[in-house]
């Protein structure tokens, strides 16, 4: 089976239920689901939570064994060089009916000494905010380790914390230990390292969905945190019918595309797969429709971009 076998891919979601949680995935974005669901994870290669395809030819076929077969052709020489066999990225809807937890994530050295995994670093896209809906991000003051150990001591450690409102198309780029939580009535989408681990320091003293209280991390955070003064929101202008740079890492790079007719591109110099999420409007890209809510994945063998649409803003990202 050659490259002319790959085509757009459309994975299914694996919804996740959370405390958290809301009805926002299934009443927004349309996914198929009950519960609390606070995130539809779109495409991943984490373990236990491997992609399953659900368009074409290859439909029940994982992503492990997509890049078994395919390699280069799916993923690109770079990234296949970079990072072998395993998916650098993971691509998810969140939806907060209730705020998350406060918490931060290791770098790439410290997971993989610690949990053998990627670090993660992390961008959100605010697709919907509820009125006064806010990000925590980092602190309120100038911060140290004692300052902090004592209020987390307290259970005072909302005290600290710097809030900020957010609204439909902001976005913001968390590096590993930025102290974070995204707050009530967030609707957005997250791309990210391939990564689940997460330091909670502080989850409003509720149980979780089975009634127990969740873990807390406080040891192995205190390692990774940072006390610096959060810079996270990014800051773009959107321009009609044109690609615009959203966010620029080591990790992933991700721009914006506005559209309002057809758009066509060369990316026959980017040697990554490109990943595609839907925040608004309908299109179809090479052929493959996509909506609100859905992610599609063009393998790395395309040299050239078809989008067809009347309206559609789509999250455009692959691996530099």
């Amino acid at each position: 089976m050659g490259k002319s076998k790959l085509y757009p891919l459309k994975f299914h979601p694996q919804l996740k239920e959370k405390v958290w949680g809301g009805s926002k995935l299934v009443s927004v974005l349309g996914k198929k689901g009950k519960g609390k669901l606070g995130e539809s994870w779109e495409l991943s290669g984490v373990k236990n939570n491997i992609s399953i395809v659900s368009n074409g030819k290859l439909i029940g076929e994982n992503l492990n064994m997509l890049i078994d077969e395919y390699g280069t052709d799916l993923l690109g020489e770079a990234v296949l060089i970079k990072y072998g066999k395993e998916f650098p990225l993971l691509f998810k809807f969140l939806d907060a009916r209730e705020d998350l937890s406060v918490q931060l994530h290791p770098d790439d050295k410290v997971a993989k000494q610690r949990h053998n995994s990627f670090g993660k670093t992390e961008m959100w896209y605010i697709q919907q905010a509820d009125k006064d809906a806010r990000l925590i991000l980092g602190f309120n003051q100038k911060m140290d380790k004692e300052t902090y150990l004592q209020h987390l001591s307290k259970r005072a450690i909302t005290k600290i914390l710097h809030a900020e409102k957010v609204q439909k198309g902001d976005a913001f780029f968390i590096v590993p230990g930025t102290v974070h939580a995204i707050g009530a009535g967030v609707l957005l989408a997250e791309i990210q390292q391939t990564s689940d681990i997460t330091y909670r320091i502080y989850d409003w003293d509720r149980p979780d969905v089975d009634g127990s209280m969740r873990e807390l991390h406080t040891d192995l955070a205190l390692d990774v945190i940072s006390f610096e003064k959060s810079d996270a929101k990014l800051k773009y202008s959107v321009s009609e019918n044109e690609t615009t740079p959203l966010c620029t890492s080591d990790y992933f790079e991700t721009n914006i595309v506005k559209l309002t007719k057809p758009f066509q591109k060369d990316i026959s110099k980017i040697d990554s797969f490109m990943v595609y999420m839907c925040v608004e409007g309908t299109a179809i890209i090479n052929g493959e429709p996509i909506k609100l809510g859905e992610t599609l994945l063009l393998p790395a063998c395309f040299q050239h971009i078809q989008i067809e649409t009347e309206g559609a803003t789509l999250l455009e990202v692959y691996v530099p």
